[in-house]
């Protein structure tokens, strides 16, 4: 991704403010702030405005105390999972929670479950959608480890492995299997015209649901846009990954991984 000289400025600008700070004020923190922002990569760096950092921690300090509307035993909302980061062949939601038939949303597939979390956060989803006249239907939530195994090596059979890559994710490096995320059908790129995509991608946001892989990002996310997925990670994140992270997902959870592993 090529990062355009107004962003390289505002980057400039934005760093050189939490560095002024920190020397005026020690604030530790702040300190933090700046080794953690410049540990990150240029496209994310890039993708951060100007602002007051003392404003962004407490926005940050918000989202992670949210942690505490989630089982403290399973995988945090915010646990970085992409094509460097995996769950292992054994790792399984606790309490996976199954998807029936009922009155707020469809569901065209029987084997659907999600975490609790994200169970609770699709049904207010559902019913918001369900005022404005609108029926969302879920085509895929949780998946295993084996059941991703499988999908991947049908998808390199289809489309070859190059073409696979973009698409699919190799078992252990997919949302899904933390139970957190779901696929909207129909999973096409003809989902964000049709009336069920444009109320989600209006509306996901103040219910707590991130689009994962946005349209433009593939070199970020490592893959193609798909406007069918997306991942319950709640309110205030989503608020925060709006406002500091250019509403791109894949970079505000690099930050948080890379902040809570930063001394």
């Amino acid at each position: 991704m090529k990062i355009s000289l107004k962003k390289s400025l505002i980057l400039l600008s934005s760093l050189i403010l939490f560095s002024f700070s920190a020397c005026a004020k020690s604030n530790p923190e702040i300190e933090k702030l700046n080794r953690v922002l410049l540990s990150m990569s240029p496209c994310c760096k890039a993708a951060i405005p100007n602002g007051d950092p003392q404003e962004f921690l407490a926005d940050l300090k918000r989202v992670l105390a949210t942690r505490s509307d989630f089982s403290s035993t399973d995988l945090s909302p915010f646990f970085l999972i992409d094509k460097t980061h995996n769950v292992g062949a054994d790792y399984e939601p606790e309490k996976l929670i199954h998807l029936d038939k009922n009155d707020l949303y469809a569901i065209n597939k029987n084997n659907l479950s999600l975490r609790p979390e994200a169970f609770e956060a699709l049904k207010v989803l559902a019913a918001a959608a369900k005022k404005d006249g609108v029926t969302l239907t879920v085509s895929s939530t949780y998946r295993s480890y084996e059941y991703q195994k499988n999908l991947f090596a049908y998808w390199v059979s289809v489309d070859g492995l190059e073409e696979a890559e973009r698409e699919s994710a190799r078992p252990g490096t997919s949302q899904h299997q933390l139970g957190m995320a779901l696929d909207f059908a129909p999973v096409d790129d003809a989902f964000d015209q049709t009336p069920g995509g444009k109320w989600v991608y209006a509306n996901a946001a103040k219910y707590g649901w991130s689009l994962s892989f946005p349209k433009g990002y593939e070199d970020v996310t490592g893959y193609r846009w798909e406007c069918w997925h997306f991942r319950y990670i709640g309110v205030e994140a989503c608020q925060f990954q709006k406002k500091w992270f250019s509403d791109v997902q894949q970079f505000m959870i690099e930050f948080i991984d890379a902040w809570e592993k930063a001394e």
